[in-house]
């Protein structure tokens, strides 16, 4: 006899959709060590400006933009190998991208969002005061690129993908 396969989420090389509980603990662990790092070196630490940290802004306009491409070349049937059709190794790209911009916008958002606490607790520092609008940028961008990347995950998705509990999304369609 032979053993069954097991189920999909427990096989290896397995790709499910990104979990929110998995980017909260990474925004929380670099909240920490963001919050450590900023302490021990606030003496040492430039002024942030808006721009620096506006980047994570472009990245989820960016990311929102792909999803939107991708989401209505996915309901109009135009994913597949002719020239005029989205190729299917480019959503799967698209998948990977919304991914890491997942981790990279949790880790910012945990990151910029501690330096940000800490920065209004030290209310009459000069420094401090001209860095908060970098940091709530910082902080607003990485939800915003977290935001965009699981929405374009979601798009990149093809309509009868199973759901995480590994229910068909339209039964209809199966």
């Amino acid at each position: 006899m032979t053993a069954a396969p097991p189920p999909p989420d427990q096989s290896e090389g397995h790709l499910g959709p990104t979990k929110v509980r998995d980017l909260v603990l990474v925004a929380a662990g670099a909240a920490v060590l963001g919050w450590v790092f900023i302490a021990y070196n606030f003496g040492d630490f430039p002024i942030i400006r808006w721009y620096t940290s506006a980047v994570l802004l472009v990245l989820a306009a960016l990311e929102g933009s792909a999803a939107l491409v991708v989401r209505r070349r996915v309901a109009d049937n135009e994913v597949g190998q002719a020239p005029q059709q989205l190729h299917p190794v480019i959503v799967a790209r698209l998948v990977a991208l919304a991914k890491a911009s997942a981790l990279l916008g949790a880790v910012a958002a945990g990151g910029w969002g501690a330096i940000t606490v800490y920065l209004f607790r030290l209310d009459d520092v000069a420094s401090a005061n001209a860095s908060k609008a970098g940091t709530i940028i910082g902080a607003l961008g990485g939800i915003a690129l977290v935001a965009a990347a699981l929405w374009l995950e979601q798009c990149c998705r093809t309509p009868d993908d199973p759901t995480e509990d590994g229910q068909v999304a339209n039964p209809d369609a199966a």
